[in-house]
C-alpha cells in the first residue's frame, strides 16, 4: 500500500489517500492540545501510544460485533482504515459525572450515572462543539432518526464492552467520545478510542490516566500514557521526554472548559 495525497490535518491526526480504493491511512502525530488549541505540545511517542491503544480497542470491538473503520496497522503510528463519510457528531458516553457535566449541571464529581448518559455535540470548533438534541440533529440533516437510534445503540454496546475490559486492568471508564461515519448505508465507528478521547481513573487511587493529566498539569503526561497503554494492551515503549513545546496563554474561561468533556 502506498500513502498518497494528504486529505485532512486535525489537531493530532493526519489522513491520507492511498492507492487502494476505499481505504485511507490515518497517522497519529505526537501533537497534543487542550482548551480549543490554547495549549499545545509535541510529545515523543504520544502518537504511537494512542494508535496502538486505538487498534487494540478496535480489534476487540470488531471481535464482539461492532463494525469499525479499522483495517490494520502499517507501523507504530499509521493505521489503515475504511474510507467513511464522517457524521459531524461527537457522541459522549458518561458513566460517572465529571468534566463539563459537573460544571453545567448539579452533579457531584464521581456520581454514578445509571443508566449511562449519552450527550451528543455538534463537531464544529468554530462554534465550540455545541450540544445537540435529537430534534436538532434531524433538522440539521446530520443523521436520520434510524441512524441516530443505531448510533446510540452502538455507543451503549461499546460502553458495556469497554467498561468490562478496562475494569480487568483496575481502570474505571468514566466517560469517552466516539465518532461515526457511513460507508454506503452502513454506519461504522471511526476516529480513535484512546487516552485523548477517554476519561480513565485508577480504581484504587482515583488517579487520572488520560488527557486530563495534560490539561491540568497533573504529572508526567507521557509516563502516564505509557503506563495506561501497558495496562490496556500489555505492551508499551519507554516513556520519552518532550520533543518541543508551543504553549499559548489559556484564557480563564477556556481553562474551565476541558475540551467539552
Amino acid at each position: 500500500m502506498k500513502q498518497k495525497k494528504l486529505l485532512y490535518t486535525g489537531k493530532a491526526k493526519s489522513v491520507f489517500k492511498t492507492d487502494e480504493k476505499g481505504t485511507l491511512i490515518v497517522e497519529f502525530r505526537d501533537d497534543i492540545t487542550a482548551f480549543d488549541g490554547g495549549k499545545k505540545d509535541t510529545l515523543k511517542n504520544k502518537g504511537s501510544y494512542n494508535a496502538n491503544v486505538s487498534a487494540y480497542f478496535f480489534s476487540y470491538l470488531e471481535k464482539n460485533g461492532v463494525k469499525t473503520h479499522f483495517v490494520r496497522m502499517l507501523d507504530e503510528k499509521r493505521m489503515v482504515v475504511r474510507e467513511l463519510s464522517m457524521i459531524p457528531l461527537e457522541v459522549i458516553v458518561r458513566n460517572l459525572a465529571a468534566g463539563s457535566i459537573v460544571r453545567n449541571y448539579p452533579f457531584k464529581e464521581g456520581t454514578p450515572l445509571k443508566p449511562p448518559v449519552i450527550v451528543i455535540d455538534y463537531k464544529d470548533d468554530s462554534r465550540h462543539d455545541p450540544m445537540l438534541n435529537d430534534e436538532l440533529i434531524v433538522a440539521l440533516k446530520l443523521a436520520t432518526p434510524a441512524e441516530l437510534k443505531k448510533i446510540k445503540e452502538i455507543a451503549l454496546k461499546i460502553n458495556t464492552l469497554l467498561v468490562k475490559l478496562v475494569a480487568k486492568q483496575g481502570i474505571t471508564l468514566v466517560d469517552f467520545k466516539l465518532e461515526f461515519g457511513r460507508q454506503g448505508k452502513t454506519v461504522y465507528l471511526g476516529d480513535e478510542i484512546s487516552m485523548d478521547s477517554m476519561r480513565l481513573w485508577d480504581k484504587k487511587t482515583g488517579e487520572s490516566l488520560d488527557k486530563d493529566v495534560y490539561r491540568f498539569n497533573k504529572g508526567d503526561v507521557m509516563a502516564t500514557y505509557n503506563r495506561v497503554a501497558a495496562r490496556i494492551t500489555k505492551k508499551a515503549k519507554p516513556a520519552a521526554a518532550k520533543k518541543k513545546t508551543t504553549k499559548a496563554a489559556v484564557p480563564k474561561k477556556a481553562a474551565k472548559k476541558p475540551g467539552k468533556r
